[in-house]
């Protein structure tokens, strides 16, 4: 008897049996055991039936943040806070000075009204005062000193504007105005001829407004 006719007989054996069963009713376990094994060994088929055996599905470990990605992210964020202190510091001459000049003209455009953009303006003309005293101490060319001298008044003037306008007599303009005769006065010495003429000339100018009305 060939291989497929033994197969045939097989199959109609398990065909015989179950027309045997009552209407609706399952499989004994022995024959559904019997039918399992013979699947699986090909007796029933032209090749056996490999049995694959399904790995369990283990849950996915939650990864931890490298430890490296951890200092990198470190590493960026103390990169970040030393490159806003070198613009913080950063003298007309210097490659970030720009930078530093953008921030201080967005804060001035962002003021809520004329009382703040006027501060944020008279805020400006103190630090350009403190960057001329940063460079008479350096060896940089005279035609920074004289800009930013320039740039000096040109804030203290807008800013004083603004203020007059809100507080035509706030405390504020001679407070400020004291401060910068400190910090311009002493420079005069050092200056050159061009220079001294914009600093007296932006010291008579304040002068004016320390003197009461």
């Amino acid at each position: 008897m060939s291989r497929a006719s033994r197969r045939r007989e097989r199959v109609l054996e398990h065909l015989v049996e179950l027309g045997r069963l009552p209407l609706g009713a399952d499989p004994e376990p022995a024959f559904r055991a019997r039918l399992r094994a013979q699947l699986l060994s090909g007796e029933l088929t032209d090749e056996p039936v490999h049995h694959v055996r399904h790995r369990p599905r283990h849950r996915r470990p939650v990864r931890r943040r490298p430890v490296l990605s951890q200092l990198a992210t470190l590493g960026l964020a103390a990169a970040m806070m030393v490159s806003a202190f070198a613009t913080y510091q950063a003298v007309p001459g210097d490659s970030l000075y720009p930078l530093k000049r953008a921030a201080e003209s967005t804060l001035v455009h962002l003021s809520t009204d004329d009382a703040e953009r006027g501060q944020r303006e008279l805020d400006s003309a103190k630090t350009r005062a403190k960057e001329v005293a940063s460079l008479l101490g350096s060896s940089v060319d005279g035609p920074l000193v004289s800009r930013t001298l320039k740039d000096m008044e040109e804030s203290t003037r807008a800013g004083i504007s603004r203020l007059e306008r809100v507080e035509p007599r706030s405390p504020k303009i001679k407070s400020f105005a004291r401060d910068q005769k400190e910090v311009v006065g002493p420079m005069l010495t050092q200056l050159n001829e061009a220079e001294a003429v914009q600093a007296e000339g932006y010291l008579d100018y304040i002068e004016g407004l320390v003197v009461p009305n």
